[in-house]
Protein backbone atom coordinates (compact mmCIF):
# COMPACT_ATOMS: atom_id res chain seq x y z
CA UNK A 1 0.00 0.00 0.00
CA UNK A 2 1.28 3.46 -0.90
CA UNK A 3 2.06 5.70 2.05
CA UNK A 4 3.28 9.29 1.99
CA UNK A 5 4.52 10.76 5.29
CA UNK A 6 3.03 14.11 6.26
CA UNK A 7 5.49 16.29 8.09
CA UNK A 8 5.98 19.98 8.84
CA UNK A 9 9.14 21.62 10.09
CA UNK A 10 10.76 24.99 10.56
CA UNK A 11 14.49 24.60 10.86
CA UNK A 12 17.68 26.53 10.30
CA UNK A 13 21.41 25.96 10.31
CA UNK A 14 21.34 22.61 8.51
CA UNK A 15 22.83 21.71 5.13
CA UNK A 16 21.87 18.34 3.66
CA UNK A 17 24.75 16.49 2.03
CA UNK A 18 23.98 14.56 -1.15
CA UNK A 19 20.22 14.78 -0.84
CA UNK A 20 17.86 12.53 1.08
CA UNK A 21 18.11 8.78 0.53
CA UNK A 22 14.58 7.39 0.68
CA UNK A 23 13.07 3.93 0.41
CA UNK A 24 9.39 3.06 0.61
CA UNK A 25 7.82 -0.23 1.58
CA UNK A 26 4.31 -1.34 2.49
CA UNK A 27 3.09 1.41 4.85
CA UNK A 28 6.66 2.46 5.73
CA UNK A 29 8.98 5.23 4.52
CA UNK A 30 12.64 5.34 5.56
CA UNK A 31 14.86 8.39 5.03
CA UNK A 32 18.60 8.78 5.59
CA UNK A 33 19.82 12.31 6.27
CA UNK A 34 23.48 13.35 6.22
CA UNK A 35 23.60 16.90 7.52
CA UNK A 36 26.26 19.49 8.19
CA UNK A 37 25.32 21.79 11.06
CA UNK A 38 26.08 25.43 11.69
CA UNK A 39 27.42 26.52 15.09
CA UNK A 40 23.80 27.14 16.12
CA UNK A 41 21.16 24.98 14.45
CA UNK A 42 17.70 23.72 15.26
CA UNK A 43 13.98 24.14 14.85
CA UNK A 44 10.85 22.12 15.29
CA UNK A 45 9.30 19.08 13.63
CA UNK A 46 5.79 17.67 13.71
CA UNK A 47 4.56 14.69 11.69
CA UNK A 48 0.97 13.53 11.32
CA UNK A 49 2.08 9.90 11.42
CA UNK A 50 4.25 8.17 14.05
CA UNK A 51 7.95 8.00 13.35
CA UNK A 52 11.27 6.75 14.64
CA UNK A 53 14.33 8.98 14.82
CA UNK A 54 17.60 7.05 15.08
CA UNK A 55 20.89 8.90 15.40
CA UNK A 56 23.56 6.91 13.55
CA UNK A 57 26.51 9.29 13.71
CA UNK A 58 27.37 12.65 15.23
CA UNK A 59 30.52 14.74 15.16
CA UNK A 60 31.33 17.70 17.33
CA UNK A 61 31.83 18.31 21.01
CA UNK A 62 28.69 20.39 21.48
CA UNK A 63 25.26 19.46 22.77
CA UNK A 64 21.78 18.67 21.48
CA UNK A 65 18.78 19.74 23.57
CA UNK A 66 15.29 18.47 22.84
CA UNK A 67 11.98 19.98 24.00
CA UNK A 68 8.35 18.99 23.48
CA UNK A 69 7.22 22.61 23.15
CA UNK A 70 8.92 26.02 22.72
CA UNK A 71 8.64 26.79 26.44
CA UNK A 72 9.25 23.32 27.85
CA UNK A 73 12.41 22.47 29.74
CA UNK A 74 15.11 21.24 27.41
CA UNK A 75 16.39 17.70 27.74
CA UNK A 76 19.95 16.98 26.60
CA UNK A 77 20.35 14.10 24.18
CA UNK A 78 23.11 11.71 25.20
CA UNK A 79 24.70 10.40 22.02
CA UNK A 80 25.95 7.23 23.69
CA UNK A 81 22.76 6.31 25.55
CA UNK A 82 19.94 8.10 23.75
CA UNK A 83 20.24 7.47 20.04
CA UNK A 84 16.62 6.36 19.44
CA UNK A 85 13.37 8.26 19.88
CA UNK A 86 9.83 7.14 19.04
CA UNK A 87 7.59 10.15 18.36
CA UNK A 88 3.80 9.64 18.07
CA UNK A 89 1.92 11.33 15.27
CA UNK A 90 1.03 14.96 15.97
CA UNK A 91 3.64 15.43 18.71
CA UNK A 92 5.94 18.43 18.30
CA UNK A 93 9.65 18.05 18.86
CA UNK A 94 11.98 21.04 19.20
CA UNK A 95 15.73 20.61 18.91
CA UNK A 96 18.63 23.01 19.49
CA UNK A 97 22.13 21.98 18.43
CA UNK A 98 25.15 23.88 19.64
CA UNK A 99 28.67 23.00 18.52
CA UNK A 100 27.55 19.92 16.58
CA UNK A 101 29.31 19.72 13.20
CA UNK A 102 27.65 16.74 11.51
CA UNK A 103 24.64 14.49 12.07
CA UNK A 104 23.58 11.34 10.26
CA UNK A 105 20.17 9.95 11.17
CA UNK A 106 17.50 7.54 10.01
CA UNK A 107 13.85 8.58 10.05
CA UNK A 108 11.18 5.89 9.74
CA UNK A 109 7.62 7.07 9.21
CA UNK A 110 4.79 4.54 9.19
CA UNK A 111 1.04 4.27 8.80
CA UNK A 112 -0.23 2.52 11.94
CA UNK A 113 -3.43 1.35 10.21
CA UNK A 114 -1.51 -0.33 7.38
CA UNK A 115 0.95 -1.95 9.79
CA UNK A 116 -1.99 -3.22 11.86
CA UNK A 117 -3.54 -4.78 8.75
CA UNK A 118 -0.27 -6.45 7.87
CA UNK A 119 0.05 -7.89 11.38
CA UNK A 120 -3.63 -8.94 11.24
CA UNK A 121 -4.49 -7.11 14.45
CA UNK A 122 -5.08 -3.56 15.56
CA UNK A 123 -2.14 -2.01 17.36
CA UNK A 124 -2.97 -0.93 20.90
CA UNK A 125 -3.50 2.87 20.72
CA UNK A 126 -1.65 3.21 24.03
CA UNK A 127 1.51 1.94 22.33
CA UNK A 128 1.05 4.20 19.31
CA UNK A 129 0.39 7.34 21.39
CA UNK A 130 3.11 6.84 24.03
CA UNK A 131 6.42 8.56 23.19
CA UNK A 132 9.77 6.95 23.98
CA UNK A 133 12.56 9.48 23.81
CA UNK A 134 16.32 9.02 24.02
CA UNK A 135 16.90 5.33 24.53
CA UNK A 136 19.41 2.94 23.00
CA UNK A 137 19.32 -0.75 22.20
CA UNK A 138 22.26 -2.37 20.36
CA UNK A 139 19.94 -4.74 18.48
CA UNK A 140 17.84 -1.86 17.18
CA UNK A 141 20.91 0.13 16.21
CA UNK A 142 22.18 -2.89 14.26
CA UNK A 143 18.86 -3.10 12.40
CA UNK A 144 18.92 0.64 11.75
CA UNK A 145 22.40 0.42 10.24
CA UNK A 146 21.23 -2.32 7.87
CA UNK A 147 18.18 -0.25 6.88
CA UNK A 148 20.37 2.81 6.32
CA UNK A 149 22.74 0.84 4.11
CA UNK A 150 19.80 -0.42 2.07
CA UNK A 151 18.41 3.12 1.69
CA UNK A 152 21.78 4.24 0.29
CA UNK A 153 22.34 1.11 -1.81
CA UNK A 154 22.49 2.12 -5.50
CA UNK A 155 21.25 -1.36 -6.40
CA UNK A 156 18.58 -2.12 -3.75
CA UNK A 157 17.92 -5.71 -2.82
CA UNK A 158 14.48 -7.30 -3.03
CA UNK A 159 11.77 -5.20 -1.34
CA UNK A 160 11.19 -7.97 1.20
CA UNK A 161 14.66 -7.32 2.63
CA UNK A 162 14.19 -3.68 3.63
CA UNK A 163 10.52 -4.26 4.40
CA UNK A 164 11.37 -7.10 6.78
CA UNK A 165 14.08 -5.08 8.53
CA UNK A 166 11.88 -2.04 9.12
CA UNK A 167 8.87 -4.11 10.18
CA UNK A 168 11.07 -6.00 12.65
CA UNK A 169 12.34 -2.70 14.04
CA UNK A 170 8.80 -1.36 14.54
CA UNK A 171 7.62 -4.59 16.18
CA UNK A 172 10.51 -4.42 18.65
CA UNK A 173 10.18 -0.70 19.46
CA UNK A 174 6.41 -0.94 19.95
CA UNK A 175 6.77 -4.26 21.83
CA UNK A 176 4.16 -6.00 19.67
CA UNK A 177 3.91 -9.55 20.99
CA UNK A 178 2.40 -12.52 19.21
CA UNK A 179 -1.39 -12.54 19.67
CA UNK A 180 -2.80 -15.13 22.03
CA UNK A 181 -4.86 -17.81 20.27
CA UNK A 182 -8.51 -16.93 20.49
CA UNK A 183 -10.59 -19.33 22.48
CA UNK A 184 -13.66 -20.27 20.54
CA UNK A 185 -16.83 -19.59 22.44
CA UNK A 186 -19.25 -22.46 22.91
CA UNK A 187 -22.83 -22.53 21.74
CA UNK A 188 -25.53 -21.11 23.95
CA UNK A 189 -27.60 -23.79 25.70
CA UNK A 190 -30.58 -23.27 23.38
CA UNK A 191 -28.34 -23.44 20.30
CA UNK A 192 -26.71 -26.66 21.43
CA UNK A 193 -30.05 -28.28 22.31
CA UNK A 194 -31.57 -27.29 18.97
CA UNK A 195 -28.58 -28.58 17.00
CA UNK A 196 -28.30 -31.88 18.90
CA UNK A 197 -32.05 -32.58 18.65
CA UNK A 198 -31.98 -31.86 14.93
CA UNK A 199 -28.99 -34.17 14.36
CA UNK A 200 -30.56 -37.02 16.31
CA UNK A 201 -33.90 -36.67 14.50
CA UNK A 202 -32.29 -36.56 11.05
CA UNK A 203 -29.14 -38.61 11.53
CA UNK A 204 -30.03 -41.26 8.94
CA UNK A 205 -29.58 -38.78 6.10
CA UNK A 206 -26.67 -36.52 5.31
CA UNK A 207 -27.16 -33.29 7.23
CA UNK A 208 -25.56 -30.24 5.65
CA UNK A 209 -23.56 -27.92 7.87
CA UNK A 210 -25.57 -25.06 6.38
CA UNK A 211 -28.76 -26.49 7.95
CA UNK A 212 -27.29 -26.61 11.45
CA UNK A 213 -25.76 -23.14 11.18
CA UNK A 214 -29.09 -21.73 10.04
CA UNK A 215 -30.83 -23.27 13.05
CA UNK A 216 -28.53 -21.40 15.42
CA UNK A 217 -28.21 -18.14 13.50
CA UNK A 218 -24.46 -18.50 13.02
CA UNK A 219 -22.11 -18.72 10.07
CA UNK A 220 -21.06 -22.23 9.11
CA UNK A 221 -17.50 -21.69 10.31
CA UNK A 222 -18.58 -20.14 13.62
CA UNK A 223 -21.12 -22.90 14.24
CA UNK A 224 -18.64 -25.66 13.47
CA UNK A 225 -16.03 -24.32 15.91
CA UNK A 226 -18.61 -23.48 18.60
CA UNK A 227 -20.22 -26.94 18.33
CA UNK A 228 -16.86 -28.62 18.85
CA UNK A 229 -16.11 -26.29 21.77
CA UNK A 230 -19.41 -27.38 23.34
CA UNK A 231 -19.29 -31.12 22.68
CA UNK A 232 -15.66 -31.99 21.96
CA UNK A 233 -16.72 -33.36 18.56
CA UNK A 234 -17.29 -31.75 15.16
CA UNK A 235 -20.91 -31.97 13.90
CA UNK A 236 -20.29 -34.81 11.46
CA UNK A 237 -18.78 -37.01 14.18
CA UNK A 238 -21.72 -36.24 16.45
CA UNK A 239 -24.02 -37.42 13.67
CA UNK A 240 -21.99 -40.61 13.32
CA UNK A 241 -22.36 -41.23 17.06
CA UNK A 242 -26.12 -40.66 16.76
CA UNK A 243 -26.32 -43.26 13.98
CA UNK A 244 -24.35 -45.77 16.04
CA UNK A 245 -26.61 -45.26 19.07
CA UNK A 246 -29.64 -45.88 16.86
CA UNK A 247 -27.95 -48.97 15.40
CA UNK A 248 -27.29 -50.31 18.92
CA UNK A 249 -30.95 -49.89 19.77
CA UNK A 250 -32.03 -51.80 16.64
CA UNK A 251 -29.49 -54.56 17.25
CA UNK A 252 -30.74 -55.15 20.79
CA UNK A 253 -34.48 -54.68 20.22
CA UNK A 254 -34.99 -56.44 16.89
CA UNK A 255 -33.84 -59.32 14.81
CA UNK A 256 -33.08 -57.20 11.75
CA UNK A 257 -30.21 -58.47 9.62
CA UNK A 258 -27.14 -56.26 9.55
CA UNK A 259 -27.88 -55.14 5.98
CA UNK A 260 -31.23 -53.73 7.14
CA UNK A 261 -29.75 -52.12 10.24
CA UNK A 262 -27.16 -50.44 8.01
CA UNK A 263 -29.87 -49.01 5.74
CA UNK A 264 -32.08 -47.93 8.66
CA UNK A 265 -29.24 -46.00 10.26
CA UNK A 266 -28.00 -44.20 7.15
CA UNK A 267 -24.89 -46.17 6.25
CA UNK A 268 -24.05 -46.90 2.62
CA UNK A 269 -24.01 -50.69 3.06
CA UNK A 270 -23.25 -53.42 5.59
CA UNK A 271 -19.49 -53.19 5.05
CA UNK A 272 -19.51 -49.45 5.71
CA UNK A 273 -21.70 -49.93 8.79
CA UNK A 274 -19.45 -52.65 10.19
CA UNK A 275 -16.28 -50.64 9.59
CA UNK A 276 -17.60 -47.47 11.28
CA UNK A 277 -19.21 -49.43 14.15
CA UNK A 278 -15.98 -51.30 14.89
CA UNK A 279 -13.92 -48.10 14.78
CA UNK A 280 -16.17 -46.32 17.27
CA UNK A 281 -17.29 -49.17 19.53
CA UNK A 282 -14.27 -51.45 19.38
CA UNK A 283 -16.15 -54.56 18.15
CA UNK A 284 -18.08 -55.65 15.08
CA UNK A 285 -21.89 -55.24 15.36
CA UNK A 286 -22.61 -58.98 15.63
CA UNK A 287 -19.93 -59.51 18.27
CA UNK A 288 -21.10 -56.49 20.24
CA UNK A 289 -24.71 -57.76 20.17
CA UNK A 290 -23.70 -61.22 21.44
CA UNK A 291 -21.68 -59.70 24.27
CA UNK A 292 -24.57 -57.47 25.32
CA UNK A 293 -27.13 -60.33 25.26
CA UNK A 294 -24.94 -62.91 26.94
Amino acid sequence: MTFQPRMQNKIGGFSVIGGVHRRQWNGIVADIWNVNCAAQAGGYYVAQDPRLFILLDQRGSGATNVRLSPRAQARPQDYDHGKISYIPGGMELWADLTGIEFVRHLDIHFDAAIIGQRLMEDIDPARIDHPRLHFTDPRLIALAELIAAECENPEPLHDLYGDGLTLSLLIDVLQLHAPQPRRRSALAAWQLRRAVDYIEENCVRNIRLEELASLTGLSQSHFSHAFKASTGLPPHQWQTQARIERAKHLLLKSEMPLTTVAVETGFADQAHFTRVFRKNVGAAPANWKRSMLA
